[in-house]
């Protein structure tokens, strides 16, 4: 079976993609969502192995939430009634894209496609990666979690991202919440402009750096707008004073 989240704001939308998918018998409909960030929540709570994703939504947009996905990831199909996003859809290793209203004939070619790619997990999971490295997609907001919800926080109120025992962290100037991206994945999304990697576990914005101390072993040490300081690795503290002049 393949279990199937349904993402859409409009009720009559996700009506007629159930209605649709009633035809399928190997289709489960596990649950569906009426906004980005319910969304995020529903598929960290279900795990589902397809999920039929609108593009624009309150709270974050459907590429938001894709870009937001951990491992492991479910099949993403698009639905949408504005072609302008269909390249950025693709870049974000979609396996179809869908423009509204669906037809069925589109829909299940693109089934087909979730069938074909579930019985190659792995390559699935490596086509989806290829969403974080995706280029001129730089996010303008991330999806994070703070215990069972997701919260949308604008990148000009980041600190930082941060790696520690193996969960990645965004810290605000107030709280510290969990993401599912690597940081790995993260730094080849952001905008070099705006954030910089200073440490393998560690990401800063450039605005949120408030004193920067060199020490004399080539390192140095940064003090960030949550009051929170780092240490800058020896290779990476030139390029980051050369970042902070500009």
């Amino acid at each position: 079976m393949i279990r199937t989240l349904v993402i859409d704001d409009e009720q009559p939308a996700r009506e007629r993609l159930k209605q649709l998918l009633s035809a399928h018998p190997d289709v489960e409909i596990v649950g569906e969502a009426d906004d980005g960030v319910q969304a995020a929540e529903k598929i960290a709570e279900l795990s589902p192995d397809l999920v039929l994703l609108d593009i624009q939504m309150p709270g974050a947009s459907g590429l938001d939430v894709a870009a937001s996905l951990g491992k492991p990831r479910p099949a993403v199909i698009f639905c949408t009634a504005y072609d302008q996003y269909a390249v950025d859809a693709f870049e974000l290793s979609a396996l179809d894209y869908l423009l509204k209203p669906v037809n069925r004939a589109r829909l299940a070619a693109a089934l087909d496609r979730v069938r074909s790619s579930a019985t190659v997990t792995t390559g699935r999971d490596r086509e989806l990666e290829q969403l974080t490295q995706a280029t001129g997609m730089a996010p303008t907001r991330f999806l994070a979690k703070r215990g069972n919800r997701f919260r949308v926080v604008p990148a000009n109120e980041v600190v930082a991202f941060t790696f520690v025992e193996g969960v990645t962290h965004l810290l605000t100037a107030t709280e510290q919440l969990s993401m599912q991206p690597t940081l790995a994945s993260l730094a080849r999304r952001l905008d070099a402009a705006n954030f910089f990697q200073v440490s393998r576990n560690a990401i800063i914005r450039l605005d949120a750096v408030k004193e920067a101390k060199p020490f004399s072993d080539g390192t140095g040490e940064i003090l960030l707008a949550n009051g929170h300081t780092m240490i800058v690795a020896r290779r990476r503290w030139r390029a980051l004073l050369d970042k902070l002049e500009t």
